[in-house]
Parts: structure tokens; C-alpha cells; sequence
């Protein structure tokens, strides 16, 4: 079986409510279902699935987050809601859907921690998924490390996925960023910003078994291997004394070997050497297979196909590829 662990759609309940509300958001989810019908459309989204035998979906929410929802009064209700659609649909369809991420209020932490037990606890989520920011605010600050002490506590994986918009401007002169660089490079760098401030912030050091799943295989770490590791093993060295509580930390260890405590997914649209690269930097047993569906340029089929055939074609012994496609996901996410 091929288990799909980062994929997206919104629920039908959920997008209905959402359109009709009067909140701002729901005219851009209706933009985003116009452009890409597989996003609520469960007819097409099967047909699509069964192009692929034994091909099998764990589904989380596409952005935005709960958070750009509404503020954090609002924001509890729109999770919850999500995350019973999400749970309507495995149970509905549990031929297709091993199961859904939890999604959660980030801009509530009381909240935030309820949902975890409520979607975890009595909804059967093997996760939740969270976002490299909220609303600009760094993972690593103090307010949502409950968060993730919960998740340690409930041996249950944490999903990180990039947010970042236009806004993120490429050059301090200029409001906006040109060409999508905020998608193509942004979202990697992104990715990576939020990986190396959690590793800074002690979280390994204090929670050693947490699991945290990073999206399109880890972003730039894998590639920068010899930068994290001789540049952030000397961290501090290129820094003046002034800007000392910059660099400060308290690890133990190397800061590369936090980061090899990341599992990684292989959403990389079909392309073999980032996943050659990803595989040689965390090692077999923190890949999951993930294809980022539908949101190839065929809006469904694309990415599914070509992960596939990526992964197919990568170097690995064919134990090491069934552990990329199931073994990894059933031990990690305890699936049945």
C-alpha cells in the first residue's frame, strides 16, 4: 500500500459552511475550489485514486490556516468544525482515507491544547498539522511549546507545512515579492527557518522523542548539510559581541544532529535527486511518502503519478522502498 501523509483537501461541510458565512475567507476558499475542484469534489478525487492501486490518503486542511480564519474567539469554533469533517470522511470512506491531520487554533493555546485531546483522543487523528509561523509569529516562542510537550506526551507526530505569502518581500526596498520566489524558494526557506529556531530552543534536548514531519522533505536542510554542519557547529563565531543573545543557546550536542531527528516527506513534485539527498541526510527510517495533492498543474493525477515514479526510481533496496511507501507510516502514525 501507498500511504499518502501529506495531502490536502477541504471538507464538504466545512467549505459549504465557510462559503455561506460572512467570513472573508470564504470567498477565497470558493476561488481555490474554482481552480481546483479536487479540493471538495470526493467523486473526481476517487476517480483520480483509483489510477493508482492500493493507493491510500492520510488528508489534512489546505491553507489557510485556522488562524487566518478569524481571531482567537473565532478561530476555536472553525477548528473543531474542520476537524469533524475531516472525521466524517474516514469514517465514511475508510477505504480511502487511513485517516486526517488535526487542525487547531494556534492563535488560542487553551483551545489549541483541547482540540489536540478532543480530535486526537476521541476522533482518532494519528496528528495534527501546524504551520511555520502564526500569523508571523515564530514556532519557538515560549506560548506554544505546551503544544508540543502535549504532542511528546501523546507519542503523536506534529505536520509542519510552509506559510508564506507575497508579503514576504524578496529585498527590504520592495512591499511584495516577484515571480512566486515567496512560493518556489520562499516556502523551503520557510520550512528551514522554522526547523533551525526549534532545534535552537532546546526542543530535542527537552523532548527527545518528539516527532515532527516536515513538508517537501524537509526543505533546504538535506541540501546544506555542510553548511549546518561546520556553519551552525561554530555558531556565534561570525557574530559581534553586541549581538551575543543572537546566538545564544544551550545545546549539548552538534545542532546537526537535531536536525536528523526530522522525518521528511517526499512531496517533490517527481524529482529523484532531492529525494536521493533527502534520504541520504535523515536516513530510511524518517521517510514518509507524501505527494502535496492536487495541486500539480493537472490538478489531481500529476503529483501522485510522478512521486510515484520518483520514488520508484531512487537507489534503494526494495524493503527500504516499502518503508518509504507504508512501513514508516504505520510504525510512526501507529496505524492499524
Amino acid at each position: 500500500m501507498k500511504i499518502d501523509v501529506f495531502c490536502h483537501l477541504f471538507p464538504p461541510t466545512f467549505y459549504e459552511r465557510m462559503v455561506k458565512s460572512s467570513n472573508p475567507q470564504g470567498a477565497y476558499l470558493q476561488r481555490r475550489v474554482a481552480n481546483i475542484p479536487v479540493l471538495v469534489d470526493l467523486d473526481l478525487r476517487f476517480r483520480i485514486m483509483d489510477q493508482y492501486p492500493d493507493y491510500r490518503q492520510i488528508v489534512s486542511m489546505a491553507s489557510p490556516p485556522m488562524e487566518g480564519f478569524g481571531g482567537p474567539n473565532e478561530s476555536p469554533d472553525i477548528a473543531r468544525h474542520a476537524n469533524d469533517g475531516m472525521a466524517e470522511l474516514v469514517a465514511k470512506y475508510p477505504d480511502r482515507f487511513v485517516g486526517f491531520l488535526a487542525s487547531l487554533p494556534m492563535n488560542n493555546m487553551d483551545a489549541c491544547l483541547k482540540e489536540v485531546d478532543r480530535a486526537l483522543l476521541e476522533l482518532g487523528a494519528p496528528g495534527v498539522q501546524v504551520f511555520t509561523n502564526v500569523n508571523g509569529r515564530p514556532l519557538d516562542e515560549p506560548e506554544f511549546r505546551p503544544l508540543f510537550q502535549r504532542m511528546a506526551e501523546l507519542d503523536r507526530a506534529v505536520w509542519i507545512h510552509p506559510a508564506r505569502g507575497s508579503s514576504f518581500s524578496d529585498y527590504p526596498t520592495e512591499k511584495k515579492s516577484k515571480y512566486e520566489i515567496w512560493f518556489i524558494f520562499g516556502w523551503p526557506f520557510d520550512s528551514t527557518v522554522a526547523m533551525t529556531r526549534l532545534v535552537f530552543s532546546g526542543i530535542f534536548e527537552e523532548l527527545p522523542h518528539l516527532k515532527i514531519i516536515t513538508h517537501h522533505m524537509g526543505g533546504m536542510v538535506p541540501y546544506y548539510e555542510g553548511r549546518i554542519g561546520y556553519g551552525l557547529g561554530v555558531v556565534g563565531s561570525r557574530s559581534p559581541k553586541d549581538e551575543a543573545d543572537l546566538v545564544k543557546h544551550n545545546l549539548t550536542r552538534p545542532p546537526i544532529d537535531y536536525f536528523r531527528m526530522f522525518y521528511a516527506d517526499t512531496a517533490h513534485f517527481g524529482a529523484v535527486a532531492p529525494l536521493e539527498c533527502g534520504l541520504a541526510f535523515f536516513g530510511i527510517d524518517h521517510i514518509l511518502f507524501s505527494t502535496d495533492m492536487p495541486f500539480d498543474p493537472e490538478k489531481g493525477p500529476g503529483f501522485i503519478r510522478e512521486t510515484i515514479r520518483a520514488v520508484e526510481a531512487m537507489s534503494i533496496a526494495l524493503a527500504d522502498r516499502e518503508k518509504i511507501y507504508e512501513g514508516n507510516a504505520r510504525r510512526l502514525l501507529k496505524l492499524k
